[in-house]
């Protein structure tokens, strides 16, 4: 039997469905993480935990309860983020729970209220059941991560915990012990303007960059599509954004894609760079007078966890009694915080229950897998930090 009941579970994730929280670096308008973070202090006001909550931005929050142990034991820090994405999608219901048997459907319910709210209620078992801790049980609810991550990277300036779970819905059966980097990187394309009559004077910019763009696609198709990462899968890439010329009458001087490309473990950004601007060699070479460059927005490098072999232990020892089979050690084609933490040296994993429809209409989260969840969990940090 499980520690927690599943009707405190569906209730205490519904109350933070309900708390919008939408990332406005993502979505204009978007009410950040005061109000969710209100929540999550009132919810821990009972329990012999310090809080702190820290704007780490203007109208960005972290939120972060730490249960201090009797000391001489490992710490251990779940992170989970309180912003979700906009619902445009759904405007009506993304905010109104709603149960259809084992789903809890809402906005964040998966991504990833779900894992903040498991995070609270392994927090609270232990200030109020136990066992005793020796070492730290930190929970960390941070900001941004549907945007840049502010939050997680101003986490690992503030907390330097000995382990650490990143909480995402993803399969209780799985832990993932390594996923791809990405960019997002924003690829200019130079041409010469010139009157509309003058095909002679003018180098179009925006032929250019679709003969740009039929490469890149070219080259995912034969690159990427073609070889996946055994462990993580095929390596993202998709366009985000375009835009170029000035009006109907003129020949366009400039044009410009935004997309976002994946790494893989031993890759770095520069490989992607570089083989975008050997496209656009490619493309200058049957129209003269075409330039290009590629600027990096925003790097966030692969994630592989190293040093984690007694955290991994003890959750499959956890998902052995509670799932009867161990956990798939897996790779994931996405990105996630726990690159960040691993990246400051403290071993990291990723963990969740199963969700489905992030960042869509009708998102929902498996309710037994987020009970289990917290069941392994508390095992886990049990074995670990007693």
């Amino acid at each position: 039997m499980s520690v927690v009941s599943r009707d405190d579970v569906i209730s205490l994730i519904s109350d933070l469905v309900r708390i919008e929280s939408v990332t406005p670096w993502l979505v204009e308008g978007g009410a950040g993480e005061r109000n969710v973070v209100d929540y999550f202090t009132a919810y821990v006001a009972d329990l012999p935990v310090e809080v702190e909550v820290i704007e780490i931005a203007p109208a960005r929050f972290n939120f972060i309860a730490t249960l201090r142990g009797s000391g001489g034991g490992l710490s251990l820090c779940l992170n989970a983020h309180a912003d979700t994405v906009g619902f445009a999608g759904w405007p009506d219901t993304a905010l109104v729970p709603r149960l259809d048997g084992d789903h809890l459907h809402g906005l964040g319910a998966a991504d990833d209220k779900g894992c903040c709210a498991l995070a609270l209620m392994v927090l609270r078992h232990f200030a109020t059941v136990g066992p005793k801790l020796r070492g730290d049980l930190i929970v960390a609810c941070v900001a941004d991560e549907e945007g840049i991550s502010i939050g997680s990277e101003h986490l690992v300036t503030h907390v330097k915990p000995d382990l650490a779970i990143v909480l995402e819905a993803h399969d209780l059966r799985r832990v993932v012990v390594e996923h791809q980097g990405f960019g997002w990187l924003d690829v200019n394309v130079f041409g010469k303007a010139a009157h509309g009559s003058a095909p002679d004077e003018g180098v179009d910019a925006i032929v250019g960059l679709a003969h740009v763009i039929t490469r890149l696609s070219a080259f995912d198709a034969a690159n990427f599509a073609a070889r996946p990462d055994p462990r993580n899968g095929r390596t993202v890439f998709h366009t985000g954004t375009v835009k170029g010329g000035t009006d109907y009458a003129t020949y366009p001087s400039e044009a410009s894609l935004g997309i976002e490309i994946g790494t893989q473990p031993g890759e770095t950004l520069q490989n992607r760079v570089k083989e975008i601007e050997s496209i656009i060699a490619e493309v200058a070479e049957f129209m003269p007078g075409l330039t290009g460059e590629v600027v990096i927005r925003l790097n966030r490098e692969p994630f592989v966890g190293e040093g984690q072999a007694a955290l991994i232990d003890a959750m499959q020892r956890a998902a052995g009694t509670h799932l009867g089979r161990g956990l798939d050690e897996v790779g994931l084609n996405a990105w996630t915080d726990a690159a960040l933490m691993q990246a400051a040296g403290t071993p990291t994993v990723m963990f969740g229950p199963r969700g489905a429809n992030l960042h869509c209409p009708d998102e929902w989260v498996d309710v037994p897998e987020v009970v289990a969840s917290i069941d392994i969990l508390i095992d886990t940090i049990s074995e670990l930090l007693v």
